[in-house]
């Protein structure tokens, strides 16, 4: 009878610390800074002879009453880092412009995507982007201040990504 629940304990700690393991790698890629929440900041892996390349947050929310603005990025994996909007433009012509600040209006979320609307460009990669690594990004807001955000290279998912490729 005591091994019996001995035996059952152990299974349910083997399956619980690596969910618990995975669960806690998941809340640690979320950041906030004041009313500011970035959740799964991710870059795409570079492309072969590019030395641009690209990063997004699966969400960029304001939780506060009042608007925010991201002003500006560094990392040290690029020279610098440039604010990014992708659109379609009156002609139906798929155009990419830099912008001064990506704005964050009170209490809304911006979801970024490969393909379509804001990203962070990555100019002058002193490396290339592998699937799998991390590397650091400090972003700057205007009213929440700077925070250090962890980005994960990845592969987006099917259907995360648009049939319009990023390329640079």
């Amino acid at each position: 009878m005591i091994l019996d629940r001995s035996w059952r304990l152990l299974r349910r700690c083997t399956l619980a610390i690596p969910l618990a393991a995975l669960s806690a790698f998941a809340v640690a890629h979320d950041s906030s800074v004041g009313d500011i929440r970035m959740v799964h900041a991710f870059a795409t892996p570079s492309l072969a002879g590019s030395s641009n390349g690209a990063a997004y947050f699966a969400t960029l929310e304001n939780t506060g009453d009042k608007p925010d603005r991201l002003l500006r990025a560094s990392t040290p994996v690029a020279a610098s880092v440039e604010l990014h909007n992708m659109g379609m433009d009156p002609q139906g012509v798929m155009r990419m412009r830099e912008v001064d600040a990506i704005v964050l209006a009170p209490k809304a979320s911006i979801k970024m995507r490969p393909g379509m609307g804001f990203h962070l460009m990555l100019v002058g990669l002193r490396q290339p982007l592998k699937e799998g690594a991390t590397f650091p990004m400090t972003l700057t807001f205007e009213h929440a201040g700077k925070v250090e955000v962890k980005v994960v290279v990845q592969t987006p998912r099917a259907d995360a990504a648009s049939a319009v490729m990023h390329m640079h």
